[in-house]
């Protein structure tokens, strides 16, 4: 399995309201990321952060979408970047920042493979849906809308990064471990066709079974697949650092089952692992968690 990863932190704080989420690019690497993916065997090219703007430079303009110009354009850097990491035959692993830097990301990595005829699938570990729109979201922070982007719903300045849209066939796309939902978001998720396990789905049928479920279809007529990891993911027990905390998540285990399931498959094209805070972490303990994951992620086994 060992190959190349090129580490790419994104310290987005634009996406959501709770400062400090810039920081979790620095957090990850503090918890000796680098060195415990080498020690796998991989080649690790760590190329820093992308650049950021911050919200103090800024008003944060359209309430239904607050800083939309300013994260459409670090979305564009980010797709670039990321298409060239796959192209020089990378894993890029990206380090959050806030989850809107997804749209970035799998734009990214959508257009690799769109330019090899080819297919990709998304597997978006998460308590929430990320499937709002300007005109459904509460709070019109754009963290909440990532995955909506990615699947062509939303604005033309997101959902068109590199020229195209939608970035993802529905049918390829499953979100794992969702506990929260916005009401209007609730709809989109419907019309969207998109697969959705809910805490509910894992607590009945047990995460290898909802694995299984979510690793095929996201390798159904694919290439292979990008993983999101938001950090909420996991229950505020192992994971407290995070912006948005919901309790009954995916505990320690079960969290290390999903990715070394993921690693078992030999599939993921792409990973990242976004909305760290360390403000509000305890000893760093969110990002640690996080770096382990990734580790799973990559092939890390107990024996």
């Amino acid at each position: 399995m060992p190959g190349k990863v090129r580490i790419i932190g994104v310290p987005m704080d634009l996406g959501q309201d709770r400062r400090g989420v810039d920081m979790g690019p620095s957090a990850l690497r503090v918890a000796n990321l680098n060195a415990r993916i080498r020690a796998l065997g991989y080649t690790v090219e760590d190329v820093g952060n992308l650049p950021v703007r911050v919200p103090e430079e800024m008003h944060f303009g359209e309430k239904r979408a607050k800083y939309l110009p300013e994260i459409a354009d670090t979305c564009k850097e980010l797709a670039q970047v990321v298409a060239g990491a796959l192209e020089e035959g990378f894993l890029p692993l990206l380090l959050g920042g806030d989850h809107s830097l997804a749209i970035g990301s799998f734009a990214g990595v959508s257009a690799h493979f769109r330019q090899r005829k080819q297919k990709v699938g998304y597997l978006w570990l998460d308590a929430h849906g990320d499937m709002n729109t300007p005109e459904t979201s509460p709070s019109g922070n754009v963290h909440g809308m990532p995955l909506a982007c990615s699947l062509g719903y939303g604005p033309p300045e997101l959902t068109k990064i590199l020229g195209y849209a939608p970035k993802l066939a529905p049918e390829n796309c499953s979100l794992v471990g969702v506990r929260n939902l916005d009401p209007k978001e609730k709809k989109i998720i419907r019309d969207a066709g998109v697969r959705v396990f809910t805490m509910r789905d894992l607590d009945e049928r047990g995460m290898r079974a909802i694995m299984d479920e979510a690793i095929t279809r996201a390798t159904q007529g694919t290439t292979g697949f990008a993983v999101s990891l938001d950090m909420d993911f996991c229950d505020p027990a192992d994971a407290p650092g995070v912006g948005t905390p919901a309790r009954g998540g995916v505990t320690y285990r079960e969290a290390h089952l999903a990715m070394e399931m993921i690693a078992d498959s030999g599939k993921m094209v792409a990973l990242e692992v976004v909305e760290i805070n360390p403000v509000i972490d305890e000893h760093n303990r969110t990002a640690q968690f996080g770096v382990e994951l990734v580790l799973s992620a990559l092939g890390k086994k107990i024996l």
